[in-house]
């Protein structure tokens, strides 16, 4: 059997250390390996913070539909190397053994009668703190290009509790990705 080297044996103590602890939730690939190790505050807060966007999500929905306003999950995103729109990639929740539908960008559509033969169709992207990722600006300006919504509004928390502030794409960034 070969010696282990100083460094790789101190590495290898604290995570049997932190497998052993109440501190630390370990995992197990199916060799029966220790796969990773992560801190029980964690994984609770990330639990938390998943809830409290999925019911913030449904609040704008609600918001939105209070206003007259007709939404429903955008299910498409844009594969922006092939510069066209494709049906969002579902994904599979192995706890609950369910497919998770409505994985695409942004969250919903939001339909809203003008008059007679006119509707607006707005794209409505629900981030808590109101800020898009590099990648998300992209895909906001290729549907405004390609004139798929009439707009885009980032829903995020307002100033005062339980207000939604809502930002439109256009009048935010729309200068930035014209030169």
């Amino acid at each position: 059997m070969e010696k282990v080297p100083k460094e790789n044996k101190k590495k290898i103590m604290e995570m049997i250390e932190k497998a052993g602890s109440e501190e630390y939730e370990t995992s197990w690939n199916e060799a029966g390996v220790f796969s990773t190790s992560k801190k029980k505050s964690n994984v609770k807060r990330g639990k938390r913070i998943k809830g409290q966007s999925s019911r913030f999500e449904l609040k704008v929905r609600r918001d939105l539909e209070d206003k007259g306003n007709i939404i429903d999950k955008w299910n498409n995103n844009i594969d922006l190397e092939e510069d066209k729109l494709i049906i969002a990639k579902k994904k599979f929740n192995p706890f609950s053994k369910a497919m998770m539908l409505g994985a695409g960008f942004p969250d919903f559509i939001s339909i809203k009668h003008i008059h007679e033969e006119s509707y607006s169709v707005i794209g409505v992207e629900v981030k808590m703190n109101g800020i898009l990722s590099k990648i998300e600006k992209e895909k906001c300006v290729w549907y405004l290009k390609n004139k798929v919504f009439s707009k885009i509004w980032i829903a995020k928390k307002g100033e005062k509790r339980g207000e939604i502030e809502y930002i439109n794409f256009k009048g935010k960034f729309w200068k930035k990705f014209l030169q």
